[in-house]
């Protein structure tokens, strides 16, 4: 009888009770309670930049994209004209995302993809001593004899080379330069479909309007996606490693420091495409 009551009363107790210190948690024994949202990514985007092998050089776009082995051509039949390049991962993207957007009706079309230094110091210097008109109209040169107010005006559109995004082979402008033309039509229907599908392919438009959320850098660009898997990494690396001081080469590279150009326009971006 006396066994018979102590069995009953082991089984009637919690199991922690009846496991006694086994059920205390053993510090060399991972614990259950630990779930994905507790456990700490891998790495940070700064690391990732670094584990991919990216550095100030490449941010700045000093290196030609038609030799380096992360890079492809574009063929024809996305892009408006021959020789447009891209990093591999970011053209297998806009693959997997044209092919979505062509079975709802909507084609895109690639008009600029990679530009290193030496390309955006020719259309930055080309704007900034007259030879080409800025979308105003106006000559550069003539309008704005102040360097910093000119390079401030060049810089409502155009990026100081060094400095543009199109350097690091991740963003794309489709389709048209002009935000009056996703603003009705055809164009719409474009911008309508990329705003509602392009994050499922990893994309992100940096150049949202200006507002509140986003006071400084260039003016709204519908036209302008980023990808963003290879993009935030290099963000974040700008962030990090890219001085104001670094940015040099070119006519007018003497205002990038009293303007700021790293803080108020490579960072200037849509909070939905920034880093941690």
């Amino acid at each position: 009888m006396t066994i018979l009551l102590l069995n009953i009363l082991i089984a009637c107790q919690p199991a922690t009770e009846q496991a006694g210190q086994s059920a205390q948690t053993d510090p060399l024994t991972p614990s259950n309670s630990n779930t994905e949202e507790d456990v700490a990514p891998d790495t940070s985007n700064l690391e990732r930049a670094r584990a991919m092998g990216f550095d100030v050089q490449y941010l700045m776009g000093r290196f030609d994209p038609a030799e380096h082995p992360d890079f492809t051509q574009i063929p024809g039949k996305y892009a408006d004209r021959e020789g447009l390049l891209l990093r591999k991962d970011t053209y297998e993207a806009f693959l997997r995302m044209h092919e979505a957007a062509q079975a709802d009706g909507v084609q895109l079309v690639i008009r600029s993809a990679t530009r290193n230094f030496n390309y955006q110091k020719g259309i930055w210097e080309r704007k900034w001593t007259g030879q080409r008109k800025l979308s105003s109209g106006e000559n550069a040169a003539h309008a704005f004899p102040n360097p910093e107010a000119r390079a401030l005006e060049i810089l409502k559109y155009s990026s100081m080379p060094g400095t543009s995004r199109h350097h690091w082979g991740t963003d794309i402008d489709l389709n048209s330069f002009n935000n009056s033309y996703f603003e009705q039509g055809e164009g719409k229907k474009i911008y309508d479909w990329l705003s509602a599908h392009a994050a499922h392919f990893g994309f992100c438009q940096p150049y949202s309007p200006k507002g509140p959320k986003r006071p400084n850098g260039y003016n709204e660009e519908k036209w302008h996606w980023s990808y963003l898997p290879v993009a935030q990494p290099l963000t974040a690396l700008a962030k990090a490693a890219l001085k104001n001081e670094m940015i040099t080469g070119f006519k007018g590279a003497e205002t990038a420091t009293d303007i700021m150009v790293v803080d108020n326009y490579v960072l200037g971006i849509n909070d939905l495409c920034m880093t941690e």
